[in-house]
């Protein structure tokens, strides 16, 4: 679970106890969810108590206390302790990492993938240049990953235009030009220069393909040294961060899923729905900034997945311990959705650089 799911999983908490009148607060839109202090226990702790005490009209200990239950039979969440003046310290449950890294090894490159928007077609007008069309692509990629369609045409009127390259990006190869294109957001203006063929650190892509191909490498060195990955609680993967690379894989769906956004039920009618009749209910949108968010997303991912793989061999004369499997199968899920993600961008990911 990442911090922003658990604080989610705490205004959750906040609105049941409202609801079957434990509490009689307003749900405040944010609850915050930080590592805890001293004298802290558990994974994470959030001050909402303290923050709900006078609006309540009781002690934090005792608004803690109301919420304590509803936190502790949440979903993820191994326990729930109460220190301080009305602190709330969680614990996750550790298996819920191992769940994920199994879930990666089977859905392999379609992890994230649903049929959510099955039926769905999406009619996107582009002008004839290279990045709108670029970028029409990629969105069409991402959407066919949810089960729908884009109709990409050409002609007036035109509902997709990024700022234009400022040159032609084809001498820079397939993949770099792609790069090039969706990585700014579509407001930005990109830039065609010769840094992204660069194999180097400052260059983005180079990360998240280097990321990638090291995964595969630990894998074929694994392998060489009789051992293979074997998902594991976090408290068994004992690595720096490990915590920062599970969340992150955790929320790729969630990106995936922001290409469209759905008309929320409780949206007012749309005056001007593509069917053409007044008042006719909202419609699914494209997000065209979604191709670049995309690119940022795996961009942390690589970041944190290059801070784990020196520790996932052995060194020296050190046997595989059930620590190196548990980091080589999140080190191999990682480079599963690495690879799977530039390939949604139209970007290959080799196993060699």
């Amino acid at each position: 679970m990442t911090p922003v799911e658990l604080s989610r999983t705490v205004l959750r908490a906040v609105r049941c106890a409202v609801e079957d009148g434990e509490l009689s607060v307003g749900v405040p839109e944010r609850a915050v969810v930080t590592p805890p202090g001293p004298g802290g226990r558990g994974d994470y702790a959030t001050n909402i108590a303290l923050q709900l005490a006078r609006p309540a009209g009781r002690p934090p200990l005792r608004v803690a206390e109301v919420l304590r239950p509803y936190l502790a039979r949440a979903e993820g969440v191994a326990g729930v302790e109460i220190t301080g003046p009305g602190f709330l310290n969680i614990s996750l449950d550790g298996s819920a990492a191992s769940a994920l890294v199994r879930r990666i090894q089977l859905e392999g490159l379609r992890y994230g993938h649903t049929d959510r928007l099955a039926g769905q077609v999406f009619a996107v007008r582009v002008p004839y240049e290279v990045r709108a069309e670029v970028l029409a692509d990629a969105l069409g990629r991402i959407v066919g990953a949810q089960g729908g369609r884009v109709d990409i045409g050409h002609g007036e009127p035109v509902t997709l235009r990024p700022i234009p390259a400022p040159e032609d990006p084809a001498p820079l190869g397939l993949d770099a030009a792609r790069w090039a294109l969706l990585h700014p957001a579509p407001h930005d203006r990109p830039r065609i220069t010769a840094d992204h063929l660069v194999q180097r650190e400052g260059n983005p892509l180079f990360r998240v393909r280097y990321a990638h191909a090291r995964t595969r490498a630990v894998s074929r060195n694994a392998a060489d040294l009789g051992f293979t990955g074997q998902p594991g609680p976090l408290d068994a993967v004992h690595a720096v961060d490990a915590d920062d690379l599970v969340g992150l894989l955790a929320d790729h769906p969630r990106i995936l899923a922001t290409t469209v956004r759905l008309p929320s039920p409780l949206s007012p009618p749309s005056p001007s729905h593509e069917s053409g009749t007044p008042g006719s209910p909202a419609a699914p949108a494209l997000d065209p900034c979604a191709p670049s968010r995309l690119t940022r997303h795996l961009l942390a991912l690589a970041d944190a997945t290059l801070v784990l793989l020196p520790s996932v061999l052995p060194r020296g004369d050190e046997k595989p311990l059930a620590a190196h499997r548990a980091r080589l199968a999140l080190a191999e899920a990682a480079g599963t959705v690495l690879a799977g993600g530039l390939s949604l961008l139209g970007i290959d990911a080799p196993d060699h650089l």
